[in-house]
C-alpha cells in the first residue's frame, strides 16, 4: 500500500497554463483521508505558489523544495536543508557577473537576484512573488540553492561550467518554455535526498513511497522509491524506467497517479 506520495510541481502539478486540474484538490482530499501523506517535491522554492500548493495538500506534513536544498515542515517551520559552501556560492556570483548568466540565490524563505530582465521578472512571476533586485552577497551565508536561467542553446556550456563540489541538475517549466533551469545544490543533494528523508520521518519504508514526475531532475527520486509514476509529457528517460505512465499534465495525468495510490 502506498504511504507517501512526492509530486513534482512543474509539469506534474501545474500545466502549461499555470492551472492545476481540480480534480486533483478532491483526489488528495481523499488520500490525506485514507492516511497517505502526500508532499511536495519541486525545484520550486518553499515559498510563493509553492507554498501555498504545499500547504494544501497537507498542511501538517513534509515537504521538498529546491530539488532537496529545502526540506520542510510546513506546519512547524522545522528545516532539514542543506546549505551550499559559502566558497561555491562566492564563486557562482563572481561568475555569473563575468559572463553576464542570470543567477538566482535561495534560502529557506527567501531569494535573490539582482539583474532586472524579462526572464527574471517572468520567473518571480512564476514563483508568485514579488519582483525586486537586491545584491546577491546578501544570500552568501543563508543560500541552499543556486539556479542558473539560460536559454536552451547555453545549457551544455553551463553545465560544462559548473562548480566543483556542487550537484547541477537542470530542469524546465511548461510555464516558461524558453527557459532552463539549471539548478545547483550541495554534492550529494537532490530529489531523492529529500524524499528519503520525509519518508522516514513519516516511517514510510521506500517501497511504499510514489513519486510522480516529468523532468530529469526527477530521475534520482524516481529511481530510489518502490512506485515511480512520468507523467505522460515527461522525458523519455523516465517513462522507460517508470512502473507506471499516466497522462499529460494538461490531460489528468496526476490525477491518474493519485487514484492509482488510492487503488493500491
Amino acid at each position: 500500500m502506498i504511504g507517501l506520495v512526492c509530486i513534482d510541481v512543474d509539469g506534474t502539478l501545474v500545466g502549461r497554463a499555470g492551472t492545476i486540474d481540480e480534480r486533483v484538490w478532491a483526489l488528495a482530499l481523499r488520500a490525506r483521508q485514507r492516511g497517505i501523506r502526500l508532499a511536495i517535491s519541486s525545484g520550486r522554492p518553499a515559498f510563493g505558489k509553492a507554498r501555498a500548493w504545499a500547504s494544501r495538500l497537507d498542511a501538517d506534513g513534509w515537504h521538498v523544495f529546491q530539488n532537496g536544498a529545502s526540506v520542510l515542515h510546513v506546519g512547524t517551520g522545522e528545516s532539514r536543508s542543506s546549505p551550499l559552501p559559502r566558497d561555491r556560492v562566492a564563486w557562482l556570483v563572481e561568475r555569473s557577473r563575468t559572463d553576464g548568466r542570470l543567477l538566482e540565490l535561495y534560502g529557506d524563505t527567501e531569494y535573490a537576484v539582482e539583474r532586472d530582465t524579462a526572464r527574471s521578472r517572468d520567473h518571480a512571476a512564476l514563483l508568485g512573488v514579488p519582483f525586486a533586485t537586491r545584491p546577491l552577497e546578501a544570500m552568501l551565508d543563508a543560500a541552499v540553492r543556486a539556479q542558473w536561467l539560460v536559454a536552451h542553446d547555453d545549457v551544455d556550456a553551463v553545465l560544462a561550467d559548473a562548480s566543483a563540489g556542487l550537484t547541477a541538475v537542470p530542469s524546465t517549466s511548461p510555464v516558461m518554455p524558453e527557459t532552463m533551469f539549471i539548478n545547483l545544490t550541495a554534492s550529494g543533494v537532490g530529489k531523492d535526498s529529500g524524499v528519503r528523508a520525509i519518508a522516514a520521518a513519516y516511517g514510510v519504508a521506500l517501497g511504499d513511497v510514489m513519486v510522480v514526475g516529468d523532468a530529469l531532475n526527477d530521475l534520482g527520486a524516481m529511481q530510489a522509491v518502490g512506485f515511480p509514476v512520468a507523467m505522460g509529457n515527461a522525458e523519455p528517460e523516465l517513462r522507460s524506467m517508470a512502473r507506471l505512465v499516466v497522462a499529460d499534465v494538461d490531460a489528468g495525468g496526476l490525477a491518474q497517479a493519485l487514484e492509482a495510490a488510492l487503488a493500491s
